[in-house]
């Protein structure tokens, strides 16, 4: 029986035998991390399969380096790479049970920051079973040390080497290509490093971080403070006086910003079989407190959510490639809407998400941006049938965040984030209590059901807030992010529209967005003037009376008197309510019909151009080299990112002692006593 054990393991006495073993040992183990350490919601049979084999063709590139030396060397080689990709594996499980995220070459350059994110003692975090990635490691230490596993000192031929590593090469270009199918544009808009691992492995995550880090590494090395002049002087001829109407009007009330995931202009007023899709926005946009664009336009590029994000509270565009939130959102210098109520206006400030934390670099992002809680995913019960495609459903999600409201203490900001009405637009028979359009289009037609059901959600917390004695105390921001319908549906478009085919210009307005700010006594009304996302900020500023005058701002009031009205887009196309530049056309706004220009148009379209590439290029310019680290505005203090936590414990912890230092929350107003949140949601019956 030895003898044929001998015979059957003589395999591993070959230097490709100890290789394959190695190898074998590295990717179960590998799995295993994947499967128990990280949350990386492998949904389906590809994604799933991916996960499986994703560790296998760096295994194969990195360990294979070995195969191109000699005798002992190669062996020792193999154990060293495998401790080295070993720690690697050891140190991300430690920073995701933190951060629900992974290692960043730009989080390990600072020490401080690695301190930081870590918590005071790695023995906090550290478990004993964490060390199962270095057992495969010392058994074949073990083996080959007990002369158990023979050296194969015999000479390996180069061209089995490299064999082996044009092999891994081929494997990891047909995994990117099955990766890239089921998830397109995975690592040119880069929203969670949680898929670049799920799709492509631990590895090539590395890579890639590598390649992004060393870029933004020398943008930001060759930057320095004179390069805010240019800045600063475009800013002061472009900074426009505020309204007197409207400035000061809502101050030291709360701000509720309500994200309306996907949700378009077109779908306010918009019927179904004679049927409102979105009754209760409707109702909200023409109430005579509520002060609505028709006008307004999503200014997104790749990074979608994030860019608006990005926008709302910051007034920097968007980057044209990839999302500014996942590249620049941990390390770069921000002077964010949290960060200026908090420190100039006393606001505590929040945001509420039924997500992970990690989408969009949020739980980074946010610290960098000044908000001092951040609720989301672990804040919430999840239970079967309560989430769906990217997290909680909606009326659900805003039911849950009720009780941390209350507990918020006033004045607050706060932002949530809805989810239901997004892309594939899934959702249970239970709660679809709406008919589908009948355009054809698959992808087009559930989305009205969706946006109803969001509608829903929306108006059940409307009727909370009244109920809870916030709606009066409070300004209501409600804004749609991006299309819901992307421009490659034109003949589902003609027909929602209600035209036999589409112009590049209908596809132009196709992009407005509803935005919508209402408070009691506001004077509203529908607002005509055209702006976009990048105004958000210095609008809300304003109504709140909050001095901004030195910030970097890109946008202008929308409610000031001599605003320019020329909306940027960020692939350098522009809208006015003059022209509009679509491509290589420009067409009349008023008409939609394209132009032959005169030369006086010739030279205002031109002058309107300039203005657009200008102001693209400096927001650009202002993340690529971080350059509010050289600047900071009267009455403003950098953020301190080590200052917030958003963990469960400490956080509650942090929110309980300052509830009941400061004593202003509707909990302790409604003397302590929860407000019922009344939902129709079947799931919670």
């Amino acid at each position: 029986m030895a003898n044929f054990f001998k015979r059957r393991m003589s395999w591993v006495n070959t230097r490709m035998g100890f290789f394959l073993l190695t190898i074998g040992l590295f990717w179960v183990k590998t799995y295993i991390a994947y499967q128990t350490e990280f949350t990386l919601g492998a949904k389906g049979s590809v994604q799933q399969f991916l996960l499986l084999i994703n560790p296998l063709p760096a295994a194969l590139l990195v360990f294979g380096i070995a195969l191109y030396f000699r005798g002992r060397l190669a062996y020792w080689l193999m154990m060293i790479i495998n401790v080295l990709e070993s720690t690697w594996i050891f140190a991300n499980i430690l920073y995701y049970r933190e951060f629900s995220d992974f290692l960043s070459f730009g989080i390990m350059k600072g020490s401080s920051d690695v301190g930081n994110n870590l918590g005071k003692s790695l023995a906090q975090i550290t478990h004993v079973y964490d060390f199962f990635v270095y057992v495969d490691i010392i058994v074949l230490i073990i083996l080959l040390v007990t002369h158990v596993i023979r050296i194969d000192a015999r000479p390996f031929k180069r061209r089995y080497a490299f064999s082996i590593t044009v092999l891994s090469f081929g494997l990891m270009f047909a995994e990117f290509g099955m990766a890239n199918a089921d998830r397109s544009g995975l690592l040119t808009r880069t929203f969670d490093n949680n898929y670049i691992v799920k799709y492509l492995g631990l590895n090539e995550y590395a890579a890639f971080n590598a390649y992004q880090t060393q870029k933004e590494s020398a943008t930001r090395a060759s930057a320095n403070a004179s390069d805010m002049k240019s800045v600063l002087k475009y800013l002061k001829q472009n900074r426009v006086s505020p309204n007197v109407s409207y400035y000061g009007k809502e101050k030291g009330k709360n701000v509720f910003v309500i994200h309306l995931e996907s949700f378009q202009q077109f779908l306010i007023d918009y019927k179904v079989n004679g049927k409102e899709v979105t009754p209760n926005l409707n109702k909200f946009y023409h109430n005579q407190n509520t002060l609505s664009f028709d006008n307004f336009y999503n200014q997104v590029a790749q990074g979608k959510t994030s860019d608006a994000e990005m926008m709302l509270e910051n007034s920097l565009f968007g980057l044209p490639q990839g999302s500014a939130m996942t590249t620049y959102g941990t390390q770069n210098t921000f002077q964010a809407a949290p960060a200026i109520l908090s420190q100039q206006a006393g606001y505590t400030t929040a945001a509420f998400h039924g997500d992970v934390p990690s989408f969009w670099n949020r739980d980074n992002t946010y610290k960098s941006w000044g908000y001092q809680y951040f609720f989301s995913s672990s804040y919430y019960t999840e239970k079967s049938g309560y989430s769906v495609g990217y997290g909680l459903k909606d009326k659900i999600f805003f039911k849950q965040s009720a009780k941390y409201i209350e507990q918020l203490p006033q004045p607050f900001y706060a932002k949530l984030i809805t989810l239901t009405n997004h892309y594939p637009y899934e959702l249970d028979k239970k709660n679809t209590d709406f008919p589908a359009t009948k355009t054809g289009d698959k992808t087009v037609d559930p989305y009205v059901q969706t946006a109803h059901y969001l509608d829903q959600a929306f108006g059940e917390f409307m009727t909370y807030l009244k109920k809870a004695g916030l709606y009066k105390n409070s300004m209501i921001v409600a804004y749609g992010d991006h299309y819901g319908i992307s421009n490659n549906h034109r003949p589902a478009i003609a027909q929602l529209l209600g035209k036999s085919k589409v112009t590049n210009f209908d596809l132009a307005q196709f992009q407005k967005v509803p935005f919508m700010i209402h408070a009691a006594g506001l004077k509203g009304g529908i607002n005509h003037t055209y702006g976009g996302e990048i105004d958000v900020l210095p609008t809300l500023l304003d109504l709140l009376g909050v001095k901004n005058t030195d910030t970097i701002q890109f946008g202008q009031d929308l409610l000031a008197k001599n605003r320019n009205q020329t909306v940027a887009f960020r692939n350098g196309n522009f809208i006015s309510p003059t022209y509009a530049k679509i491509g290589g056309t420009v067409y009349d706004t008023r008409t939609g019909k394209a132009l032959s220009l005169t030369t006086a148009q010739k030279k205002t379209v031109d002058k309107m151009q300039n203005h657009v590439t200008t102001e693209l290029s400096l927001s650009d310019r202002v993340i690529y080299g971080d350059l509010l680290r050289f600047y900071t505005p009267k009455d403003f203090t950098k953020v301190d990112k080590s200052s917030f936590t958003y963990k469960y414990k400490p956080a509650m912890e942090k929110l309980a002692e300052a509830e009941k230092k400061e004593k202003t929350s509707a909990l302790v107003k409604n003397k302590g006593k929860e407000t019922t949140y009344k939902t129709d949601a079947p799931e919670l019956k």
